[in-house]
This record gives structure tokens, C-alpha cells and sequence, in this order.
């Protein structure tokens, strides 16, 4: 007999979908869309969750066609014969979009690379120094700037940085830089952008004051003492800033080296 639905347990308004067992196959995502419209046939049931092996791609996939959203990753929770598996958490929730375009977007949303982006901002005064900030937390310098926040644009999160850190709003102007980062240090891979902070006017530099919280001091530098000053793949991306300001380009780089 074909099954039409799989087997879940209801506890405090969550279906737990027993979605172990048989080999996964192009009929998985109806049983799993089955389920669902059985489990929230009862009104209490407001959330329909499971999880599978993080490298059980067909599953996964099963999961993805039916709607359900990647929640989180439990790392090494399964322990199987071949060793300790990540564990990948699902789940539908009663007001989830069950299909179109909008149910599309919102599962590839949860499973799809998601890469940080810092900005940073290339800074000078009337010498032509740079302006390279000793941190609390790692031994190189770094330009200002930081991480955005999610849904922050890298402008307004680049004024945003500088305001924390030096307690003084800039103005940002044209993008010099692309680099992309590899991972590093049990960082994933981001991208970031330098953007052209011009000339601070005579007068100004004092109004640059460090928050001491993460940074411990302002330095004004000349480029290449700057640059001895930062890691290597930062140093790359300086030097680079300052070239896309003279030349008038925006330079793509990968890992601190220019690529065009």
C-alpha cells in the first residue's frame, strides 16, 4: 500500500515528522506536503518541523520543494557507523506560503550562501596620511569602518561604524574597492567594500576620537606605514584603495590582490 502521509507526534502545538526510513524519491515532497495539510488540519498544530541529515541532499531537496525553511545547523549531532553527522532543522509554520513564488523565495532565502559585508573607508588629511585605527581585539591595524547589520546598506552602515568608533559622522563617497575574502581565522568568506572617505579638512582631525571600547587608537600614517601596519590581504586592499582614488577606478581584488 502506498503511503499517503508520514508518520508525526503533536506536542505543545508542533508536528515532529518522523522523516527517517525509506529511501528518499520524487514522490517525498508530496508525502511531505501531505503531512502538512494533515498535521494543520488540527487547528492546535501550529508549526510542522524535522530534521535530516545536513548531506542528505535528496531529502533536503524533498524539503525545499515542499516548502519547509532551513532553520539552523546542529553540528556533529548524529552519531551513525561512519561517524558523527550535522544535523539540519526544518520547519513549516501554519502561515507559511505553501506554493508560488513567494514560498519559493522564502525557502531558497534559508538555504542559499549568505556572505557578510564589511565597509571600510579610506580617510586622509592635507599630508596625504591615512587614517588606520589600533584595535582592542587583534594585533593589525585596520581602515574604519566594520560588519554590517543585516538588511543595512554598506553606506549606511559604513557612517554607522565610523560613528561608533570615532564618534564623528563622514561623508562617504565613490566605491574604490571589491575584495572578496576568503575564510579565515573560522571566518567565512565575505566581501568587502572601501569606499573613498576624501580629504578630512584642516581642523577636523581632532574630532576623530577612539570609543576605547574596540578601538584603542586613531593613527595617522603615511601610506606605507599604514600599510606595514595591517595584515597582509589588508595591506593589498589599501594600497589598491589608494590607487582606484588617483586613477579614478574601482578595482575588483580577490584575497587582497587585484584581479582587475
Amino acid at each position: 500500500m502506498i503511503r499517503e502521509s508520514l508518520p508525526f507526534v503533536v506536542t505543545d502545538g508542533n508536528a515532529m515528522v518522523d522523516f527517517g526510513g525509506d529511501d528518499p524519491s520524487e514522490r517525498m515532497h508530496l508525502l511531505l506536503v501531505n503531512t502538512c495539510r494533515l498535521a494543520f488540519s488540527d487547528e492546535s498544530v501550529l508549526r510542522v518541523e524535522t530534521s535530516v541529515a545536513l548531506s542528505d541532499r535528496a531529502r533536503r531537496r524533498a524539503l525545499h520543494r515542499a516548502g519547509f525553511r532551513l532553520e539552523g545547523v546542529a553540528r556533529d549531532r548524529w552519531i551513525t557507523p561512519d561517524g558523527r553527522l550535522d544535523q539540519a532543522w526544518y520547519a513549516r509554520l501554519r502561515d507559511d506560503p505553501a506554493e508560488g513564488r513567494e514560498a519559493f523565495t522564502a525557502v531558497m532565502n534559508t538555504v542559499t550562501a549568505r556572505k557578510r559585508v564589511i565597509s571600510h573607508l579610506l580617510l586622509t588629511d592635507e599630508a596625504g596620511r591615512v587614517c588606520i585605527l589600533e584595535t582592542t581585539f587583534k594585533p593589525d591595524f585596520e581602515l574604519p569602518g566594520g560588519i554590517l547589520e543585516v538588511g543595512e546598506s554598506p553606506r549606511a552602515g559604513l557612517v554607522r561604524e565610523v560613528e561608533e568608533e570615532l564618534g564623528h559622522t563622514v561623508s562617504v563617497g565613490r566605491l574604490l574597492v571589491v575584495d572578496w575574502l576568503a575564510p579565515y581565522l573560522g571566518w567565512e568568506d565575505a566581501v568587502e567594500l572601501i569606499f573613498d572617505g576624501c580629504e578630512m579638512p584642516a581642523g577636523s582631525v581632532p574630532l576623530l576620537q577612539p570609543d576605547l571600547r574596540e578601538i584603542r587608537a586613531v593613527h595617522w600614517l603615511p601610506a606605507d606605514e599604514a600599510a606595514a601596519t595591517m595584515a597582509p590581504f589588508a595591506r593589498g586592499r589599501l594600497l589598491a584603495a589608494l590607487d582606484a582614488r588617483e586613477e579614478g577606478r574601482t578595482l575588483y581584488l580577490e584575497a587582497g590582490e587585484q584581479i582587475s
